[in-house]
């Protein structure tokens, strides 16, 4: 039918398209609604006898105007071309289905756009060889297709428009997100590299002061050198000096016992001849040298009389067995006690060192920095005794073995032995050079060892009141002192983080331990002495084993000192053994 009037299929299907956003066609009920007016089709049989008597109704429509000529025809199908031409591009890049298959009425869409043109003798040439053709059955509505759902492509495009948007936006969100972390790991990037080129400054400037410094201790190395040799020399000759001094006053007290023994035997031949010199030497003026070896002689006179009427004391070979080590034996509980405050004792005016309770009776001896130390009777508190002699604070106490004596060490660089019924100083111990920090007891009764300030242990001989030995070994001050339990063993703390196990009767180190990262404050063996326990400046309290030389366990209880540690002498043993088992 398009062939037969000259017009495309192309074209055709562009005008179908074109109109078909504009109206809504109806196959049923032959209806067409036009943008601006209505119209109403009806279907008319054609016969060949009728074809040209047929008379159309003319519709008026003053809205549009029917070009004339064959230019605006022309202009109308080159239009219809373009549009047709855009569509089958939009087609090819973008093919949406419709969802609802709509029935087609072509002769109604071409009708009412012919109509719309003003093409009345085109519409009139479509209506009557399309209805020829309908009546001849050459032409098939079911064959021609579905008009187009441009509504639901509108809606895909509509929709998919807002996908693009979304996902548009969300994409500009994670760009801006992404800007933000970038600025933010240069910020942190930027702040690390200033970190690192200054710690790589002060690196530099540490080495290079380092290096100054190593320049300049190696410049004292010569002079200390020097000083060394000097102090060496300087302690050769006082050492030979007072060799020199010692033979001197030997010889001197040599010569004074011979012209004693001469003037003895003189007298008792010529009592007259003795008269003369012992009145020209008391008239005689004394001079500072005869007074010295005066000095000396009567020193000498007094300390070969402490050698004649004293003898020292001999350690004890065979010890008295541990009585702690029959306990684990027994099936004792470990004793059980609610403490709480029963009274409050105001013995010193300043702090207190030490408290010490009796082994055998219920007192107790504390002292204090105000150079004074009390015996208090237990409950009341009363005080029974009270000891002075000191010239500094005390430091620490021990009781003798029977109870009967005490043993205080104080600042002023000396060990003081007092009898406790009498309350007076029986002997006073010299030697250290610094404070001493603690004293112990062994358990013999006859020797006193004592830790100080000066590095240096030392054992007493309390028979003899004369130093048996000086324990060297120790880099700094030696805090605390104990004697193993009924042995010749001793235990010592140091501020250099190290315990030391010495043998008293020769005065050597016979094992160190190594653990502690501070200062040692004190140190203690249990009742049975298998294990020590030691605590530091920071602290950390170490359990040792003591037969095996190792540590077992360490407590941190900082970061406050730890000034003491003890055990609990009435919880042994602390578990009850069961059959087959050993309680340690």
């Amino acid at each position: 039918m398009a062939a037969q009037q000259g017009m495309p299929t192309s074209a055709l299907r562009g005008l179908e398209e074109a109109l078909g956003m504009g109206m809504t066609v109806s196959g049923d009920t032959n209806e067409a609604v036009a943008a601006e007016g209505a119209y109403y089709l009806e279907q008319v049989t054609l016969t060949e006898a009728s074809e040209d008597d047929y008379e159309y109704e003319e519709i008026p429509d003053d809205n549009f105007s029917i070009p004339e000529g064959e230019e605006d025809l022309a202009k109308a199908i080159q239009m219809v071309q373009e549009q047709a031409t855009d569509t089958q591009i939009l087609e090819q890049k973008t093919v949406l289905s419709s969802k609802h298959a709509v029935p087609e009425a072509i002769e109604d869409f071409l009708c009412n756009f012919l109509i719309k043109m003003g093409m009345t003798r085109t519409l009139d040439c479509f209506q009557s060889e399309w209805y020829e053709l309908l009546q001849k059955g050459v032409t098939e509505l079911r064959d021609v297709g579905n008009v187009p759902d441009v509504y639901s492509q509108n809606m895909l495009l509509e929709n998919e428009n807002k996908n693009l948007k979304k996902e548009l936006k969300h994409y500009k969100q994670a760009a801006d997100k992404a800007r933000e972390d970038l600025l933010k790991t240069q910020k942190v990037r930027d702040f690390h590299r200033m970190h690192h080129k200054r710690t790589v400054q002060e690196k530099n400037k540490l080495i290079n002061d380092l290096k100054g410094l190593k320049l300049h201790y190696a410049s004292y190395e010569p002079t200390i050198r020097v000083l060394h040799e000097k102090h060496h020399t300087l302690l050769k000759q006082k050492m030979l000096t007072s060799l020199e001094r010692d033979r001197a006053v030997g010889q001197i007290y040599g010569l004074q016992e011979t012209l004693k023994h001469m003037e003895i035997g003189h007298s008792s031949h010529a009592p007259e001849i003795r008269v003369a010199p012992n009145c020209e030497k008391e008239n005689a003026p004394e001079g500072p040298t005869q007074k010295g070896l005066r000095e000396a002689r009567e020193q000498n006179k007094r300390k070969t009389k402490m050698k004649v009427n004293k003898k020292d004391s001999e350690f004890p070979t065979d010890m008295q067995p541990n009585p702690n080590l029959s306990l684990c034996k027994e099936n004792i509980c470990p004793a059980k006690f609610d403490y709480k405050l029963n009274n409050i004792l105001r013995l010193h005016k300043l702090p207190v060192s030490c408290i010490v309770v009796h082994p055998h009776k219920d007192i107790l001896v504390s002292c204090g920095e105000d150079r004074v130390w009390k015996v208090v009777g237990l409950p009341r508190g009363n005080v029974l005794l009270t000891g002075l002699g000191h010239t500094d604070w005390l430091s620490d106490c021990c009781f003798h073995p029977s109870g009967n004596k005490l043993a205080t060490a104080s600042g002023d660089t000396t060990v003081k032995l007092w009898d406790l019924f009498k309350g007076s100083c029986i002997s006073t111990f010299e030697g250290h050079t610094h404070a001493v920090w603690s004293c112990t007891w062994h358990s013999c009764g006859d020797f006193v060892a004592s830790s100080s300030l000066d590095t240096t242990s030392k054992i007493w001989d309390v028979n003899s009141e004369r130093c048996r030995y000086t324990l060297y070994g120790h880099t700094d001050s030696v805090n605390s002192i104990e004697f193993f339990p009924y042995s010749n063993i001793l235990l010592t703390g140091s501020a250099d983080k190290t315990l030391s196990v010495w043998d008293a009767r020769t005065g050597k180190c016979e094992q160190s331990l190594y653990g502690h990262m501070h200062s040692i404050n004190d140190a203690t063996f249990t009742p049975r002495g298998h294990v020590i326990a030691s605590c530091d400046a920071c602290g950390v309290t170490k359990l040792w084993d003591f037969r095996k030389l190792s540590p077992i366990v360490s407590i941190d209880v900082g970061p406050s000192p730890g000034n003491e540690v003890n055990f609990n002498s009435s919880a042994y043993p602390s578990c009850v053994p069961m059959e087959g088992a050993e309680c340690i």
